[in-house]
């Protein structure tokens, strides 16, 4: 497939902020990856479209819509490896779905790592959707989750699961990182090809994230989960992306567990490409995005 210019623009941009160098030191600069944060958001959008700042647990969860009362809401938890985010580029898809959708949309700001490790975390996501839960009908909730984010979105349902709690309609994932432990063989190659992400600097983000926890326990690391019963699943994986092999090892686990799962393949893409700016393959791929949450989804869990 032939890429657009303006990839290849994004490509230099990429490579210009040095961001895969970041992801090249072990242990990882916290604080250079996090001079990017964007923890409140900025602009008249911001202004006229914020409802209002939630406190809970440890997160500030910002409530964006242009329509007050809708009953329709998009969590949306941030990547950013665990120890940094949120991003401009987050502020701005809840830009795009608030605009596109007429839906609420919580971005999540939840604790980091060093700061905090994964048990800490994925309490403050289960408290962010059980308040969910007493505001919104469980099948009026969507779930975005985008790297790491994905992470803990997937790691949530195996939770809800266990303790028979209901479920959001469904789950979209853009390049989720599903195995904290970078041990799949096929890394090494895809690591060639990948211009944002290296496998040193992800592991060591893991490491400060998981603790005292083995890399592969399922809170940090949800392939080695159960699939059974989840959501509508829709999956964003991108070819030139080190979090890729495991992606399709998630995608085999709940294709065997009988889920409706949607696969966008991003050939060329880097890590979560549907996000970044400028480029038209993203334009392309957040539009699929925002019709999948436009469209009413009817629950396909198997009792």
């Amino acid at each position: 497939m032939k890429q657009s210019i303006s990839y290849y623009l994004t490509l230099f941009i990429i490579r210009l902020k040095g961001i895969k160098k970041n992801f090249s030191e072990d242990p990882i600069d916290v604080f250079k990856v996090r001079k990017e944060d964007q923890h409140k958001p900025k602009g008249q959008f911001f202004k006229r479209n914020r409802l209002r700042s939630i406190e809970i647990a440890d997160s500030v969860v910002t409530e964006v819509g242009l329509n007050k009362t809708s009953n329709q809401l998009v969590i949306s938890i941030h990547g950013g490896a665990f120890i940094s985010g949120p991003t401009q580029l987050h502020w701005d898809a809840v830009k795009k779905i608030a605009t596109q959708t007429a839906q609420k949309v919580w971005l999540c700001d939840y604790p980091k790592a060093p700061e905090n490790q994964i048990g800490t975390i994925s309490e403050n996501i289960y408290l962010i959707y059980q308040k969910a839960l007493e505001e919104f009908e469980p099948h009026n909730i969507s779930m975005i989750g985008d790297s790491v984010g994905g992470t803990l979105v997937v790691s949530l349902m195996q939770c809800l699961i266990k303790q028979t709690i209901k479920l959001p309609k469904q789950i979209i994932l853009i390049s989720p990182v599903m195995d904290a432990s970078m041990t799949n063989s096929e890394i090494e190659a895809v690591e060639f090809r990948d211009p944002m992400l290296a496998r040193k600097g992800v592991l060591s983000a893991k490491k400060l994230c998981a603790g005292k926890l083995e890399l592969k326990d399922t809170l940090i690391s949800p392939l080695y989960g159960e699939f059974d019963r989840f959501p509508l699943t829709t999956i964003y994986a991108a070819e030139n992306d080190i979090t890729y092999p495991d992606q399709k090892l998630t995608i085999e686990k709940l294709k065997e567990s009988e889920v409706e799962v949607k696969v966008i393949t991003g050939e060329n893409m880097p890590h979560i490409w549907p996000l970044l700016p400028v480029m038209k393959e993203a334009e392309l791929s957040f539009q699929l995005i925002v019709e999948s949450l436009k469209n009413k989804v009817t629950s396909h869990q198997k009792e």
